[in-house]
C-alpha cells in the first residue's frame, strides 16, 4: 500500500519561497502567474493493513511529526 502526503502552509502564512518563486518567474516573463505557494509531498509505502488502521496512522504521524499543525495542512491520500 502506498500513500503521499501533501503538507501546505496555512493561509495568511507568509511563504518566502514561494514569493522567491513568483518573483522568479515573473523577470522570466511568465507574468500571467497571479501567486505561488510552496509546499512538499511525501510518499510513503505501508505494510498491508486495513485502509481505516492506514488511515489512522498516517494522521497520527502527520500530527506528530510531518506536519507544524499551527502552520500547516496536509492531506492523505491512500492508493491501494
Amino acid at each position: 500500500m502506498k500513500a503521499k502526503v501533501f503538507v501546505t502552509l496555512k493561509n495568511g502564512v507568509l511563504d518566502p519561497q514561494g514569493k522567491a518563486a513568483h518573483g522568479s518567474l515573473e523577470r522570466a516573463g511568465y507574468s500571467f502567474i497571479k501567486d505561488i505557494r510552496i509546499g512538499k509531498v511525501i510518499e510513503i509505502e505501508l505494510d498491508d493493513m486495513d485502509r481505516t488502521e492506514a488511515e489512522d496512522r498516517l494522521a497520527e504521524i502527520c500530527e506528530k511529526l510531518l506536519a507544524n499543525t499551527v502552520m500547516e495542512n496536509y492531506r492523505v491520500e491512500i492508493d491501494g
